[in-house]
């Protein structure tokens, strides 16, 4: 077959507030199942799709943009899991399994894969590379182990801790002989927290009024390493909780990413009397760690040391809903998109 239908999320227009499901739409074509002559290109059917906060960026027209923004009529781009149809590439075979940046459709031409990984292990769920063998797990690794340098005893709190990086991040925290405790946005994921990732403590943020009396209630000791993918009023709490030489890993801020006027910081001065380090990260930066993560996750995952909890939505029909839900927290774990099966 040298052409396929190939169906797209496609942006309409550029978001400004809240992302809705009524800002990307569904649009059908054809793409050639050949690469280009001449190229170094390859053609990818897209197995799995990955839903990431920092897409939100993508799909805004900002003065001053953190990243280029997703072109209007085109596919938008992410995370994904996909098989090689064919290659012009010197590193990459037909049926090759890889992952990287794709685009939001069935089938994608590559011009420039270089960045892409080939998946060397397929006795692991393949949607596993959109999570926890993919970004958001060497997300959780560097900013666990190499910017906070855990040591055994310390007090950990983990905020949108059901999350694809805050769920390993807490698992890490155990296995290294931390305290941990972990915030999220219901019931039912504070019970998973707790009674499938092992936290020793949890609560629902959205049942607490005042976070520094709640974050004074679960870490009467104070926190050594806050690892923040929600800024906002959370960070400002925990700031006034810090022990001495804590550590901040600024993974992320969800909680502002749809506010017109994000909530300012109001406690800095505790980062200078605790003599404590906050830092932000992009795991790009770190992909060169990548093999020394499998080397460390790989068994931990066999053993059922680390377990990893995604929420996987079928069919890129459903693919807008799934990502819009991952700003209000819909999704329980790692939010994926399956597009088509092996």
């Amino acid at each position: 077959m040298d052409e396929a239908s190939n169906m797209k999320v496609v942006l309409k227009h550029y978001v400004s507030g809240s992302a809705q499901e009524t800002d990307m739409h569904l649009t059908a074509g054809t793409i050639k199942l050949k690469v280009p002559k001449d190229s170094n290109s390859i053609i990818l059917k897209n197995l799995y799709l990955s839903c990431d906060p920092y897409m939100i960026f993508k799909m805004m027209k900002l003065e001053r943009p953190l990243t280029d923004p997703y072109v209007l009529g085109s596919p938008i781009t992410g995370y994904g899991v996909a098989k090689v149809l064919d290659s012009a590439h010197p590193g990459f075979a037909k049926d090759d399994l890889v992952w990287g940046i794709t685009g939001w459709e069935e089938y994608s031409l590559i011009s420039d894969p270089k960045n892409f990984f080939k998946i060397q292990h397929t006795d692991v769920p393949l949607s596993y590379y959109a999570g926890i063998l993919g970004m958001p797990g060497i997300t959780a690794y560097i900013g666990f182990y190499e910017l906070c340098a855990p040591k055994k005893g310390d007090y950990v709190f983990v905020s949108a801790a059901c999350g694809a990086v805050g769920q390993l991040v807490g698992q890490f925290a155990k296995l290294h002989g931390c305290h941990v405790v972990g915030s999220a946005g219901s019931p039912e994921k504070v019970d998973i927290l707790k009674n499938k990732f092992g936290f020793d403590e949890a609560f629902n943020y959205k049942d607490e009024p005042n976070f520094d009396a709640t974050l004074k209630r679960h870490c009467p000791e104070g926190i050594d390493i806050y690892f923040d993918n929600v800024g906002g009023k959370m960070l400002d709490a925990v700031l006034l909780n810090l022990r001495p030489h804590a550590r901040i890993a600024v993974c992320g801020m969800i909680s502002q990413y749809n506010r017109e006027q994000p909530d300012g910081v109001q406690n800095l001065s505790s980062m200078v009397l605790k003599e404590a380090r906050m830092q932000g990260y992009l795991a790009t930066n770190y992909y060169h760690l990548y093999p020394k993560y499998l080397e460390t996750i790989l068994p931990l995952i066999k053993e059922s040391k680390v377990v990893y909890v995604e929420d996987v939505a079928d069919g890129l029909e459903n693919a807008p809903k799934a990502l819009v839900g991952i700003f209000s927290g819909r999704n329980i774990g790692k939010q994926v998109v399956a597009v088509n099966c092996l």
